[in-house]
């Protein structure tokens, strides 16, 4: 098969390259040249900007394209109706954040999205093109326009159109480093500060199990809506932290400190301790916890964690020291001191 993938060279798009050649299909990248496509062989690459036009696509054939970067409404919109003709498929990755509740536990794809506000209609209309929608005081609209952006998916592919939800990933090549914190602290052992409580559920999902999955759907020529991420209420903080511990041999104790101590401190749920959000916040109770039984009765897998764990190590290993997530070490043996907390 012939595949199409807008970006393709950041996170999740490089998996779907390996994923797509490992069954000996064709890939094309389309993508700005802002994240370099070194270590992708074997692709045919063009440069451009999606909100410029796709003026290098035009008299071309594909099976189906992937849209891994889309986030404004009026650009998909714009990608999708100029590919309308030269795809029969319509691959766009959307988020479990475009749901409109999280309050309650094992949410399904049935459940209702999230609407723009008329404040946020208001900013969303004067973003760039160009908007990094994580960046401060843009976050907000990250879910909602990721839901209008799977409309207009659907509006111009129909039956043709697969939106994937992906929850939390994590890997080889994750920019977030949200994983690639726990892996390497846990790693080097010590007294480590774990958030909150060890039977508190996490979710998350190996970018490479989300992409042989996206692949495998392509082939059989699925369309539809599916949550895609690890299964839920079945790995706790705790059995990650000692999944960690386990394979990289580590001296590490974990002192669980609670919420009221981590608020009192003002130590940042996500960012300081990433994939930990606080019980007390109830809006985002069930948000590790989609529901994938749609997803795996299409045949989604998880690798083991272990693997996950060691090939993010060792992936991680050839970059900088510096993470973009995680407490320092100064602060976390700030506050373990303070508390007097630990390991006996």
């Amino acid at each position: 098969m012939k595949i199409l993938i807008i970006g393709g060279t950041g996170f999740l798009g490089r998996h779907l390259v390996t994923a797509a050649q490992t069954q000996h299909h064709q890939v094309t990248l389309f993508h700005r040249g802002n994240h370099p496509s070194e270590g992708l062989a074997d692709v045919e690459e063009f440069y451009g900007d999606r909100n410029d036009g796709l003026g290098a696509l035009k008299n071309r054939q594909w099976d189906a394209v992937i849209d891994t970067c889309g986030y404004l409404p009026h650009t998909v919109a714009a990608v999708a109706e100029a590919l309308c003709g030269s795809v029969a498929q319509y691959v766009f990755i959307s988020s479990v954040a475009a749901y409109a509740d999280f309050s309650a536990v094992n949410y399904s794809e049935t459940a209702p999205l999230a609407n723009l506000t008329a404040e946020q209609a208001v900013r969303a209309a004067q973003l760039d093109a160009k908007a990094n929608l994580t960046a401060s005081g843009l976050a907000d609209l990250y879910g909602p326009l990721k839901a209008l952006c799977e409309h207009q998916a659907q509006r111009v592919f129909g039956n043709g159109a697969l939106i994937v939800r992906p929850g939390v990933l994590v890997g080889p090549h994750d920019p977030t480093d949200r994983f690639t914190y726990w892996a390497r602290r846990v790693a080097a052992g010590g007294d480590i500060l774990a958030p909150g409580r060890p039977g508190r559920f996490v979710q998350f999902i190996d970018a490479r199990d989300v992409a042989d999955w996206v692949i495998s759907m392509i082939e059989s020529k699925q369309s539809g809506v599916y949550n895609v991420t690890g299964e839920p209420f079945t790995l706790s903080f705790g059995k990650f932290l000692e999944a960690i511990k386990g394979v990289t041999n580590s001296h590490a104790a974990f002192i669980w400190v609670g919420e009221d101590v981590l608020r009192q401190e003002q130590v940042e749920a996500w960012s300081e301790l990433p994939l930990y959000l606080p019980e007390s916040i109830t809006k985002m109770a069930g948000f590790l916890s989609a529901n994938v039984q749609r997803a795996r009765a299409e045949g989604l897998h998880f690798r083991a964690l272990g693997v996950t764990i060691q090939d993010t190590l060792a992936w991680r290993a050839t970059w900088p020291d510096h993470l973009k997530a995680g407490l320092s070490t100064a602060k976390e043996q700030q506050l373990l001191a303070k508390h007097a907390l630990r390991a006996k």
